[in-house]
């Protein structure tokens, strides 16, 4: 069997990991396993550039001008294709393409001509709308109805300045995906398995889902001294976690401040990019991103617990690479997030409320972590990659075959 993955990172971000670790899996298992992104890595076998820095940065430019996300790199599509006939995929496997580097049509265009069995991973909801990524923050469900139009959410993320084509771009999807015929959709959580349902994607031939996994060879319980003092903190810290890719309201930045305001002695460690303008309480520490991977399983192992208070996750890897950890959690009790919460592990809170939020900490800080941590690790077993992987395998299998849809 021969799978081609496309996505905008490799090894870089949660989806990149995903990606990077499937594709030394398939190979593994003796797969003819292919990876195609807009960037380069040199040494990774099978791998494939799609477009150029330039091309990105052109679509990027367009995309912000006209709001059509996904419209243009015609010539990159066009080369990549290319590229696709030769390899001559069994599956092709979408996951991110939202980022400036493909031309949706065009791609699905061709594997429809080609009739390639095509799996679509749900990292965000993006597939299914006409523009938004996530959309509950804007308390909008027209994709499930009459359609997506007027988006709430045009000038937010793949902002448009001067155009609302989220018409068009819903209209389009929903004829693109019809038109393959043999469709098969991951959800990486129950949550967002359930909302797919009542989609554009609803007839797919699989629907499915399927968590994403994470790495207990690197997520585990480090050294709890040693670990503080190579991320520079006390043993008499109490630290307060959360981890995002890039902090915004919609993460829950307000409910680390207000909380930070409360505890003024707690240490708020924050890891991932700000490009706020916000004054934040001087115990709220922002670390920045961190690519090592080793080196966030060390702050995850520091943390005397983690928060996720995020409104919008698909899945919500973070929190149980912090279980994986032996750190309980408290997470807000909204899409994915309640899904990955073990009996025993932590706390949930309704509605973001920072009372609610308080009052868990505190019962934390009087139980302590050892308190929680075995049962932690206990349930972030569920997710292990090698039997997630083994999933993905027969999903592929499954799909290729000319059964009736699930």
């Amino acid at each position: 069997m021969r799978v081609l993955q496309v996505n905008a990172v490799y090894e870089y971000g949660s989806t990149g990991r995903i990606i990077k670790e499937l594709h030394n899996f398939l190979l593994s298992q003796g797969v003819d396993s292919y990876v195609a992104t807009p960037n380069k890595y040199l040494g990774v076998k099978n791998s494939i550039r799609i477009g150029h820095f330039i091309d990105h940065k052109l679509h990027a430019l367009f995309s912000r001008l006209v709001g059509l996300q996904g419209y243009f790199s015609y010539l990159s599509t066009l080369l990549f294709i290319r590229k696709l006939k030769k390899i001559d995929p069994d599956i092709i496997h979408l996951h991110n393409l939202h980022s400036n580097y493909i031309n949706l049509p065009l791609l699905l265009r061709y594997i429809a001509r080609r009739d390639i069995s095509t799996v679509v991973t749900l990292h965000d909801c993006w597939f299914y709308t006409g523009h938004c990524c996530h959309y509950i923050n804007y308390n909008c469900f027209r994709w499930q109805s009459e359609g997506c139009h007027d988006c709430i959410g045009i000038k937010d993320y793949n902002r448009s300045l001067f155009f609302d084509f989220s018409r068009k771009k819903f209209r389009d999807k929903q004829t693109l995906f019809r038109n393959i015929r043999r469709v098969g959709v991951i959800g990486v959580s129950d949550w967002i398995t359930r909302e797919v349902k009542g989609s554009i994607l609803k007839d797919s031939k699989i629907i499915k889902r399927v968590y994403n996994w994470i790495d207990l060879d690197v997520f585990y319980p480090r050294n709890n001294f040693m670990s503080r003092m190579k991320c520079g903190f006390s043993g008499g810290d109490f630290i307060i976690l959360g981890v995002a890719q890039m902090w915004s309201e919609d993460k829950g930045l307000s409910v680390f401040i207000e909380i930070a305001n409360i505890y003024p002695n707690y240490k708020i460690v924050l890891v991932g990019c700000y490009e706020g303008n916000r004054d934040l309480p001087s115990n709220i520490l922002m670390i920045g991103e961190v690519v090592d991977v080793d080196m966030l399983a060390e702050f995850y192992s520091i943390a005397d617990l983690f928060v996720n208070p995020s409104i919008q996750e698909s899945f919500g890897k973070v929190s149980v690479e912090a279980l994986s950890c032996g750190t309980p959690i408290i997470v807000n009790n909204a899409t994915a997030n309640s899904e990955l919460l073990g009996e025993g592990c932590g706390y949930l809170v309704e509605g973001n409320r920072v009372d609610e939020y308080v009052s868990h900490i505190a019962t934390i800080r009087r139980k302590g972590k050892k308190y929680y941590s075995s049962k932690c690790v206990e349930f972030s077993q569920k997710f292990r990659s090698d039997k997630l992987l083994i999933e993905h395998l027969d999903f592929y299998n499954l799909l290729r075959d000319d059964t009736p849809s699930l």
